[in-house]
């Protein structure tokens, strides 16, 4: 049994692999500027993005929209930064690695959309634990 699950494992590795490899000739019609996103995006929006892998093709192409990825803005909410200093202001789901931090600077090359929740509170959006809360309520 082990090795039929060393089997499956190594499979799964070998898909994900090749799901995660970009696209060859992905450009986006307007590319993100970090900037502006930081300056427009409030804790609680979901940031849209039209990714560049073969997987992101798969998922456009099942779910018949132009985004193939989301993630959520939680500001500075997690005080955590990159190498370079940059803060890690957006939670996202990753194939592989599950839930991660990523800075806003990740998606500068790619389309994005800045999707607002409607009835989320200005005191919701700035407690700890608000978006929580909210969810919880709901």
């Amino acid at each position: 049994m082990k090795f039929v699950d060393g089997v499956y494992q190594w499979v799964g590795q070998w898909i994900e692999e090749r799901l995660e490899r970009p696209v060859s000739g992905y450009e986006p019609f307007t590319p993100s500027d970090p900037i502006t996103l930081r300056r427009n995006l409030q804790p609680g929006d979901v940031l849209l993005i039209e990714g560049n892998q073969k997987v992101s093709v798969a998922i456009k192409y099942l779910t018949q929209s132009t985004w193939s990825h989301a993630a959520i803005y939680v500001g500075d909410a997690l005080g955590v930064s990159t190498s370079g200093g940059e803060p890690n202001t957006l939670i996202e789901v990753n194939l592989g690695e599950g839930a991660v931090a990523a800075p806003i600077s990740k998606y500068e090359n790619f389309n994005t959309r800045i999707c607002r929740p409607k009835g989320l509170s200005t005191q919701d959006r700035q407690k700890p634990g608000g978006l929580c809360d909210c969810a919880a309520r709901a």
